[in-house]
């Protein structure tokens, strides 16, 4: 057979396949099919994406640029994992975490906020100290990071040996487009959805309630949505 033939066949097969859909309570990793299979989760996903890569990349030595992003994605993975969520997914500079539970919405937020103290109290003082090439230039580490909650689904896509899970739902594609705003000093966006759903913890601060969070008009698949900023940071 062809790849032609083989490609047109695959098609065709996919397309007409039903599929196995069943209600998960835990993140999926090596137990749906590739043949059909399919995970159906409520879920509040949130992506870190670190700031002005392309520059970082193109700009300064390799190795500087390569300790940078392992710097950045190793200190954000490590907050989504001590906020009960689960790393699933690299896409170059920015990581993708998924939250379930009760307390989805708030770990995921909260994740947020500590994001924002690490990479500005933390990473972008350590770095620039260390790589005087990137003071000398001016260059500052930066991320934005974007969380979204909606009913997904995980299916596994590519080929026999080698593919990975696909989530499919509005919460991914939503978190991954907020986590592209460049609007310092704001760096935390989340949905409405996410903002309606937090406990006080996660949306007030100290004895005075000071909202950490203020209202923002987002154009979203070419419709304005109501979504909620916040430039306050919050120590591990």
């Amino acid at each position: 057979m062809s790849l032609k033939d083989d490609l047109v066949n695959s098609v065709s097969r996919i397309i007409q396949q039903s599929w196995d859909v069943w209600d998960g309570r835990t993140v999926p990793d090596t137990d749906v099919a590739l043949e059909g299979g399919a995970v159906r989760l409520d879920a509040t996903v949130l992506y870190a994406d670190l700031a002005q890569s392309s520059r970082l990349a193109t700009d300064f030595q390799q190795k500087t640029a390569a300790k940078v992003i392992r710097i950045f994605l190793y200190c954000m993975c490590r907050l989504i994992t001590a906020h009960e969520g689960t790393i699933t997914s690299f896409d170059g500079d920015r990581v993708m975490g998924v939250f379930l539970g009760d307390s989805k919405n708030s770990n995921a937020a909260t994740c947020a906020l500590k994001m924002n103290y690490v990479t500005l109290k933390i990473i972008q003082p350590k770095v620039k100290d260390y790589f005087t090439s990137l003071s000398e230039a001016g260059f500052n580490i930066s991320h934005c990071v974007g969380v979204d909650t909606s009913a997904i689904m995980a299916v596994r896509a590519g080929q026999r040996g080698s593919n990975d899970l696909v989530w499919v739902g509005r919460a991914p594609n939503l978190a991954a487009k907020l986590s592209e705003i460049r609007e310092s000093p704001y760096y935390s966006y989340i949905s409405e959805d996410v903002f309606s759903r937090l406990n006080e913890s996660a949306k007030l601060c100290g004895v005075e309630k000071r909202l950490m969070w203020e209202q923002r008009s987002f154009q979203y698949i070419d419709e304005p949505m109501t979504v909620y900023r916040s430039s306050w940071y919050w120590e591990p």
